[in-house]
């Protein structure tokens, strides 16, 4: 295997087809993909945590579950209670949102043909809410999932060290120390990333919630949780959460809908200009229009998950063109 990774190295040509087939096939097979990606970004903003126990001289064992027992207690006690209600709201915006739609555009003159579009709006936007809320085998996909991502990333936190030596021990001798410092970096870009991303999207979510609460918008806490969510794409995700709840609110008083625009917008500044640099010091600094270009190439390829994963995919692959680019 090394000495067919030594010829790809020589053969550029050789290692551009089998790059594409690679891609291939990651493609055919990218629902197990986007679950051990997510598991590996998951292990590594855990790692901290673990390394801060273990040094506290707590069995590996026990520094490894302390994190999940805390993930899981806070997942109990903040997620499940409001979840029906969030679940329900969420459904009665999806049923309702083509009727917001029509009466916003009336209140500001603008004129569709809503036999046709406003009928593919409700039909999309049934669809989706049937896919996602129903319970069928598809949410059970999705616990099974969530489930699956939980237990891979605690054994590849448990074991993190012999997973690493045994990549590393792929490589030729003289590129070992190099493939080590690469895959350091990758994990210690990823983690932060996600650590940031997490607090990021909870502050956002609750400052969204309150705002709109405090302005008496329906349907509040779904639209925070769209805000939240949204707030991992740059630029665009804030824009995109702010357009809904304009939507809403401009059906009950277009005053309201301009106080909820310049809310969304003093709430991306303050993001912008206080919170990022404050907890995203270890961001991925991405040109904008290269970001913008990762989310459309990932949302084409693999969806919303693709696109909510471009930005750490990315990241890590610069790392490796990096360093591929410095020998």
């Amino acid at each position: 295997m090394r000495t067919f990774l030594s010829y790809l190295h020589k053969n550029q040509f050789l290692a551009a087809i089998f790059f594409i087939l690679f891609l291939f096939f990651l493609i055919k097979i990218k629902g197990i993909v986007i679950v051990l990606f997510i598991s590996y970004i998951l292990m590594a903003s855990l790692y901290p945590a673990v390394l801060f126990l273990k040094k506290q001289k707590i069995p590996n064992i026990l520094a490894t579950l302390i994190p999940y027992l805390v993930l899981l207690t806070l997942f109990l006690l903040l997620i499940i209670p409001p979840l029906p209600f969030l679940t329900s709201q969420i459904q009665s915006l999806i049923k309702d949102f083509p009727q917001y739609f029509e009466n916003a555009a009336l209140i500001i003159g603008f004129k569709v043909d809503y036999s046709s579009f406003n009928s593919s709006i409700s039909d999309s936007l049934s669809g989706i809410g049937k896919n996602i809320f129903s319970i069928t085998g598809k949410a059970i996909n999705i616990v099974f999932s969530a489930l699956t991502i939980f237990v891979i990333s605690f054994y590849l936190l448990l074991y993190r060290d012999s997973f690493k030596l045994s990549i590393v021990n792929f490589f030729p001798k003289e590129k070992r120390e190099k493939v080590e410092d690469v895959l350091c970096k990758i994990e210690k870009k990823l983690g932060a990333w996600a650590r940031g991303q997490a607090v990021l999207s909870l502050i956002i979510g609750v400052f969204t919630w309150a705002v709109l609460t405090l302005l008496q918008v329906d349907f509040a806490l779904p639209l925070a949780v769209v805000a939240g969510i949204l707030e991992i794409i740059p630029t665009a995700g804030p824009i995109l959460a702010s357009i809904p709840a304009i939507i809403v609110a401009l059906t009950i008083s277009p005053t309201l809908a301009l106080v909820v625009a310049i809310s969304y917008f003093i709430i991306q500044a303050i993001e912008n200009n206080i919170l990022v640099p404050k907890i995203m010091e270890k961001s991925v600094g991405l040109n904008p229009v290269v970001v913008l270009l990762a989310i459309l190439v990932g949302g084409t390829l693999m969806g919303v998950i693709g696109a909510l994963l471009a930005i750490p995919f990315l990241s890590a692959l610069i790392i490796i063109l990096v360093s591929v680019e410095d020998e």
